[in-house]
């Protein structure tokens, strides 16, 4: 059975910058398409950013330029590198990988 635990979330001022972190358990992420995710309050959760086996990225085009997605195989950790931080990137980011494991989420939080 496999476990994502999300860390980095936090209170940053716009045009900050945050990395969140997923790390894996039971489970190989070097070998299966990851993503991560975001749900505003009040919104539908939306597909952030994905990266798959073949390290092919994919990003919303919100966030494009200003977001990277990344793994460490070694460690079985998955990144996103936040950058330029805007008041709509407010939400709660979780890490997902197939065949469906969730993480319990991160707040981030981008105020002035």
């Amino acid at each position: 059975q496999g476990q994502l635990v999300e860390s980095g979330g936090g209170l940053v001022q716009p045009g900050g910058s945050l990395r969140l972190s997923c790390a894996a358990s039971g489970m190989f992420i070097g070998i299966i398409t990851m993503a991560w995710y975001r749900q505003a309050p009040g919104k539908q959760r939306e597909l952030v950013a994905s990266i798959n086996s073949g390290s092919i990225t994919d990003y919303l085009w919100s966030v494009k330029g200003r977001f990277a997605i990344s793994r460490d195989n070694a460690v079985n950790t998955l990144y996103l590198q936040m950058n330029s931080l805007q008041i709509e990137d407010t939400g709660v980011y979780y890490c997902w990988g197939i065949p469906g494991y969730w993480g319990q989420g991160t707040q981030v939080t981008v105020s002035s």
